[in-house]
């Protein structure tokens, strides 16, 4: 079925404003929601609601709790995220880094003792549309087993690149498993196969089985080797830069909360260089989209364009949303 923007909304909004929120923060934290729907990430979204409701209830989550400020020098400050609500956590922190980033040229602020901020891309495009360059990174409870492992001693540990650009900003948003835990529910949920294999099942043997790799609990890493090294470098990052809890200290609360980011920002206009990002990002997408499709038919996108046209066309035709999920979220 086909839900529209308003109704995705304003049904998340009743759900926020029943369990606590104050008016401004329900709002929004139930625009971050529908847009994540919106832009067809539902594994962050409708998928992901009764999790966020279960840690309000578990106290978890602080509804009310606001960031606060540990340390500031120049360009980089720390935070205490003081266990909010990620997502809105997560915006702030982005705006923050927008705001130094705008006077400094560049900014990173660090964030410690926060929570899941659902879609991590969304702070991509709230930065680019800032008019910024971004790199954003959080760490996460160990989920993944590094490489020459069958353990989970490492997070899949997300991370978001995003460049400013007028035709469609491009925006990387990626975890360090080959697929999210996200996607194995959305998967699952909808018995359909992975195209390609993401993770050991309980024998230790590659599959595409999504129910089975949730079943383990042994997501392959992106790249094999690359991937586990650069989730490895960003729990050093994150723990380091806000002096917060790093994958193992999150399993140690047994469930995860408390997680560590990081948001870097780059000013194009404070930096002199906003004309000539726009116009070099413009060439490279060029550059790319002439590339000859591997399939017949097929096209070569660059990172957040199919975003693009899903937002398009759910605004226009509805959000998709499974039938028994969406009767779950209106009985909550």
């Amino acid at each position: 079925m086909r839900i529209s923007f308003d109704e995705m909304y304003n049904e998340f909004l009743r759900i926020f404003l029943k369990t606590g929120f104050s008016q401004e923060r329900a709002e929004l934290s139930a625009k971050l929601f529908t847009e994540t729907s919106l832009d067809g990430v539902q594994s962050h979204s409708v998928l992901r609601i009764d999790f966020f409701l279960d840690y309000i209830a578990k106290g978890f989550v602080k509804i009310d709790a606001e960031p606060s400020l540990i340390e500031s020098t120049g360009p980089f400050e720390r935070w205490d995220g003081n266990l909010g609500p990620g997502n809105l956590n997560a915006k702030f922190a982005t705006d923050r880094a927008c705001d130094i980033a705008d006077k400094q040229g560049m900014a990173c602020v660090a964030m410690r003792n926060t929570n899941h901020w659902m879609r991590g891309g969304t702070y991509g495009w709230q930065a680019a549309d800032r008019g910024c360059i971004a790199v954003i990174f959080t760490n996460t409870i160990p989920n993944m087993p590094p490489w020459g492992s069958l353990s989970r001693r490492v997070g899949n540990n997300p991370l978001v690149i995003a460049v400013p650009r007028n035709d469609g900003h491009v925006v990387l948003d990626m975890a360090m498993s080959q697929f999210s835990y996200g996607k194995f529910q959305s998967h699952a949920l909808n018995d359909e196969k992975l195209p390609f294999p993401g993770g050991y099942d309980s024998e230790g043997e590659l599959t595409d089985d999504a129910a089975e790799i949730m079943k383990s609990g042994l997501p392959l890493p992106m790249g094999y080797w690359k991937g586990s090294g650069l989730a490895i470098m960003i729990n050093l990052m994150t723990a380091i830069l806000s002096q917060g809890n790093a994958d193992h200290d999150l399993l140690k609360a047994r469930d995860e909360h408390g997680p560590s980011q990081v948001f870097m920002a780059f000013s194009l206009k404070r930096l002199g260089g906003e004309d000539f990002a726009r116009s070099i990002a413009d060439e490279i997408i060029d550059f790319i989209h002439s590339g000859e499709p591997a399939r017949e038919g097929g096209s070569v996108c660059y990172p957040g364009e199919r975003t693009i046209a899903t937002r398009m066309d759910n605004l226009k035709n509805g959000i998709p949303v499974n039938n028994n999920v969406w009767d779950k979220i209106k009985g909550m």
